[in-house]
């Protein structure tokens, strides 16, 4: 039997509670692990749930439900659900919400096991952290193994005049006393492009400022084509390749100079222009390791175990892909390998969505990837005023690309902009693990109606213009030649037979 119990406090110590935090130490708990969570806040969730994911699509769901954004190409750009929208008006949903996610993350917690402990936890030695709790106060705490999921911060460069209201970073953005009549958003990042869409959306007058040429390069180009004709068709002014010189606050407004001597002027600028890991206080030296320029460490993307083998590091401060999706698969496999477990490996794609407005989702491989590549391909393109759902809805944009191999005729990619888009990329996400083809949204029915209708569109797109394959060419030609000697035979022995049969 093993003497670990004995020799350490805990099996697995979490620092961090996020969602690779929190599946990592329910899973581990689940296996009849001692776990410890410490978190440096007293609410449960990390930045997931305080200031990043939950926060920003709940702030997404009241924008569009109060101005009534859904229905206004029925009733018009006028329409609105409530006249006067107000921060308090935003924040009450938001918070509601965030009480709901600490509620059931505190609840799994106790039902499992899961010790908590609130402070500043760093490292003093290879099996120890010092957490630095209320009142100043210091408890010391061993583990077998440690798993790093402190995630990110927001990156505050000393040229930006940050003062909490009327100059702030993505965390200060939720606590805004007044909704702008104007913002500025520096940074088309996921994070800025989110932002500057929402307040478009309550006819905030919004520029978005990236001083590069091209933004979310991940995403297939054609698809951002599509965005940007949208954003700027619902009042986003932006800034491609515009670098910014200086940002000054003048009291009564902000204003942002640029290097090509243009001014951009507004009441509020959100800086949301990238983040740094959450590692400078954990005192990673005691343990060996060492973080790259933006505090992020590395792991093998198997296990996410670190270059010292007890410690384990998940979610964004691991950098790439940053998403509170795959963090929490992130954590649950960490865990596993940690506590030497087998478990079922990720699924090679996942999908990537960005609550925009419109939203965008994106799985596996775009146009360029394939170009890049020299794989042969097809693409089928499917809009969502092409659906009876879509009329319905009174959707007059959107669109859904896919892409398949002309040799295997495999999904390779889809790309979907529009209403519903992260929940319809799912479809795609199951076809693409399931090493699915084209064939497969030929053949299928899809609910009618509906916006997944869409695939079936695409899919017959792309179908119509690849080389059928033989075992779906027409097979009654073979079968009308071994009857032809059948019927000359029948017609030299009745001839009124074959006068009837050409009669038929």
């Amino acid at each position: 039997m093993s003497e670990t119990p004995s020799k350490f406090d805990y099996d697995l110590i979490v620092i961090g509670s996020g969602p690779s935090g929190r599946t990592a130490a329910i899973q581990a708990a689940k296996l009849k692990r001692r776990v410890l969570v410490i978190d440096r806040k007293d609410r449960l969730g990390g930045v997931s749930v305080h200031t990043g994911t939950v926060p920003s699509k709940t702030l997404r769901e009241t924008v569009l439900n109060l101005t009534g954004w859904r229905e206004r190409s029925f009733y018009g750009r006028a329409y609105r659900v409530k006249d006067q929208i107000k921060a308090e008006d935003l924040k009450a949903r938001l918070h509601m919400t965030l009480d709901h996610e600490v509620d059931v993350l505190e609840h799994q917690f106790n039902r499992n096991h899961v010790d908590m402990l609130a402070g500043m936890a760093h490292f003093t030695g290879p099996n120890e952290v010092e957490v630095e709790v209320e009142a100043g106060d210091t408890t010391r705490v061993t583990g077998e193994k440690f798993l790093i999921a402190t995630g990110t911060r927001t990156y505050r460069p000393d040229t930006v005049p940050f003062n909490g209201k009327t100059v702030v970073d993505g965390d200060e953005f939720l606590e805004m006393e007044e909704i702008p009549r104007s913002l500025i958003v520096v940074g088309a990042g996921v994070i800025g492009v989110e932002y500057a869409t929402m307040f478009s959306a309550l006819d905030v007058r919004v520029t978005l400022i990236e001083p590069r040429d091209s933004f979310l390069d991940f995403i297939d180009r054609t698809l951002i084509q599509e965005f940007t004709h949208q954003i700027r068709e619902n009042g986003v002014d932006l800034r491609l390749g515009s670098a910014i010189e200086k940002i000054e606050d003048e009291g009564s407004h902000i204003e942002v100079t640029l290097e090509n001597g243009r001014h951009v002027r507004g009441e509020m600028l959100l800086f949301a222009a990238g983040r740094m890991g959450n590692t400078d206080r954990l005192n990673l030296k005691a343990v060996g390791l060492e973080t790259d320029h933006r505090g992020r460490l590395e792991v093998e993307r198997k296990t996410y175990q670190t270059k010292v083998s007890h410690i384990y590091a998940t979610g964004d401060v691991i950098g790439h892909p940053s998403l509170a999706s795959t963090s929490l698969q992130q954590g649950r496999v960490a865990a596993c390998h940690a506590m030497d477990v087998p478990t079922v490996p990720e699924s090679p794609w996942f999908p990537y969505g960005i609550y925009s407005v419109p939203e965008m989702s994106t799985c596996g491989m775009s146009e360029e990837e394939l170009k890049e590549r020299g794989v042969p391909y097809e693409v089928g393109i499917a809009r969502f005023r092409e659906t009876s759902r879509g009329h319905i809805m009174g959707l007059e944009h959107g669109m859904l690309k896919m892409l398949f191999s002309l040799k295997t005729r495999r999904v390779l990619g889809v790309q979907i902009v529009g209403e519903g888009a992260t929940e319809l990329i799912h479809i795609a996400q199951a076809v693409l693990n399931l090493k699915g083809t084209v064939d497969y949204f030929v053949q299928n029915t899809f609910n009618y109606p509906t916006l997944a209708e869409a695939y079936k569109i695409a899919g017959l797109d792309a179908f119509n213009r690849m080389p059928i394959p033989d075992e779906y060419k027409d097979l009654r030609a073979p079968s009308k030649a071994k009857k032809a000697p059948a019927k000359k035979a029948e017609a030299t022995k009745d001839a009124p037979a074959k006068k009837d049969k050409a009669a038929e």
